[in-house]
């Protein structure tokens, strides 16, 4: 195969692997951070506390951690087929990347809340600040660096899931790699597609440590927050231009 081939085979692929990668993460975002702080929330000594809630979360995020990727992309072929038409495709493999990336998310994102300071929760709490006013003023900003690292490594995980989706037909490089690298024995051309996979890892990866290093020199993990409004949305007493509330 000559390299005008590959490249007419690999760009195509390429958007493919991007375009799943990406419908994924964005949908592991969305489900998989309130699934994650809920678990700190609903937690012995959270402000929510809940324990048979957050058993049943716990369980139910285990259980999806626990299932291997290739199994869980057969086991939901018929809810695929169900959502999106089809059971093939770079679409269809966002379903069950999405499913299975959620959980794992959930995890990262409990660990990086769970490093919140808790005597500035506590501060926010004295100075009558509601959970959501705590969620969104102290608990995602201040573990917000943590978060982008989170999410860097989600991103390199789906990534890995992409190309095995290949195994089973969901387009991208993966399904590339089986059908000319190990059915057609293109060596030369699986090796390729390694070493571009290799490629957006690290360019992911790079993104990613600049973003927290970007939050972090900007003060945004510093243990430093302001509360801006009391309970109930009644706006607070106007601060001096360098007052903050630092936890002890």
């Amino acid at each position: 195969m000559t390299w005008e081939q590959m490249q007419e085979l690999m760009w195509p692929a390429t958007w493919e692997t991007l375009q799943m990668v990406g419908v994924a993460t964005v949908g592991t975002i969305l489900f998989g951070l309130p699934l994650g702080v809920l678990l700190v929330l609903t937690d012995k000594g959270g402000l929510l506390q809940n324990r048979p809630v957050n058993k049943v979360l716990g369980a139910v995020v285990n259980v999806f951690r626990s299932v291997p990727f290739i199994i869980l992309m057969i086991a939901l072929i018929s809810f695929t087929k169900w959502l999106v038409g089809t059971s093939i495709g770079w679409e269809a493999a966002t379903v069950p990347l999405t499913i299975g990336a959620i959980p794992f998310f959930a995890r990262l994102v409990e660990t990086s809340v769970r490093e919140v300071d808790r005597g500035l929760i506590e501060a926010l709490q004295a100075m009558g600040g509601s959970t959501w006013t705590i969620v969104r003023k102290a608990l995602i900003p201040e573990a917000l660096p943590a978060l982008v690292a989170s999410t860097t490594t989600t991103i390199i995980a789906l990534i890995g899931y992409s190309a095995m989706a290949g195994v089973v037909g969901g387009g991208g490089l993966g399904t590339l790699a089986i059908n000319y690298g190990y059915f057609r024995f293109e060596t030369a051309f699986m090796w390729i597609i390694v070493a571009e996979l290799v490629i957006i890892v690290t360019i992911v990866q790079l993104l990613g440590d600049w973003g927290v290093r970007a939050l972090a020199n900007r003060g945004r993990g510093g243990g430093r927050t302001r509360l801006l409004g009391r309970r109930g949305g009644t706006p607070a007493a106007p601060a001096a231009p360098d007052e903050k509330l630092v936890a002890p």
